[in-house]
């Protein structure tokens, strides 16, 4: 059982500003990122395929070279090897490039290592959250499609995967579905791994020690393929292949703090009482 997990770097906003360009397009290589939060539910739910029925576990990422940094973060969660499309043709893509640079990456996967059964997204990027990569790529590549995916199980006799889906409407509701393997997999937060077996158990504790150990050093399990490893038309990926156009960008002011907070050393007594005597009320529900 071969999965290859598609993840993304975001802009992380905890370490400072987001840069961008004259034209209105992030400057990924000016910008502090990290792993995109959605992302880690698809790792996971490659980690429990794993755990059940062994095989290898792929992790993908298209970027600028500090994405092998994200690509270390995907294997803190599990990967047994890790693939980094990289140039300056493949930059500034939108959704629909992206797919075709990934879905490329993939094939390329299949055709020099090993034919991937599962391949996992996540539900939408924190900078983008279009979550159109996902089904994009999975079109690319012909394959069959679940999104919003909770709960997975594979048989691998049959060669097929069963999935219970989140259905958002006027009330949220489970949708069980079934497809054929090879599936594209797009995971909703709402995920949850669940290991049933003790053995599950025990060798999902033996594999993720194994792969924090891995990711110290995870440059040596990282392949890096630009657009002509990949055999792909500059024109058709990255800015020149992408339909989309931003017309602008407007920075949203970070709002003022409208709350005072009062400083109480937990040593005073008195203003301890008055804590404990303002925080009383709310206590009953009032």
């Amino acid at each position: 059982m071969h999965s290859v997990v598609m993840t993304k770097g975001v802009p992380d906003f905890s370490e400072g500003q987001v840069s961008f360009d004259e034209d209105g397009h992030l400057e990924r290589g000016k910008t502090p990122t990290v792993m995109n939060p959605n992302d880690a539910y698809a790792a996971r739910a490659a980690l429990m395929t794993k755990v059940r029925h062994g095989g290898r576990v792929s992790a993908m990422s298209m970027g600028p070279p500090g994405y092998k940094e994200v690509l270390g973060e995907a294997m803190e969660i599990y990967a047994d090897d890790l693939y980094l499309l990289s140039d300056r043709e493949m930059a500034a893509a939108d959704t629909w490039a992206t797919a075709i640079t990934v879905a490329t990456g993939i094939e390329k996967v299949a055709t020099e290592v090993e034919p991937p059964d599962l391949v996992f997204a996540g539900f939408k990027t924190a900078d983008g959250e279009t979550g159109h990569t996902g089904p994009q790529a999975c079109w690319c590549l012909d394959w069959p499609v679940i999104t919003h995916v909770i709960a997975l199980d594979v048989d691998e006799e049959e060669r097929t995967v069963r999935a219970k889906r989140l259905v958002e409407g006027d009330v949220e509701e489970i949708e069980t579905v079934e497809c054929d393997l090879p599936a594209v997999i797009v995971t909703d937060p709402e995920f949850e791994p669940t290991y049933r077996k003790a053995s599950h158990r025990l060798t999902h504790k033996d594999l993720s020690a194994e792969t924090k150990r891995r990711a110290e050093e995870y440059e040596e399990h990282l392949t890096v393929w630009d657009h002509a490893d990949l055999n792909l038309d500059p024109d058709y990926i990255g800015l020149s292949g992408s339909p989309t156009i931003v017309e602008s960008v407007d920075p949203i002011p970070k709002a003022p703090a409208e709350r005072e907070a009062t400083m109480v050393d937990s040593t005073d007594s008195d203003g301890m009482t008055e804590v404990a005597e303002t925080m009383a009320a709310f206590a009953g529900g009032d």
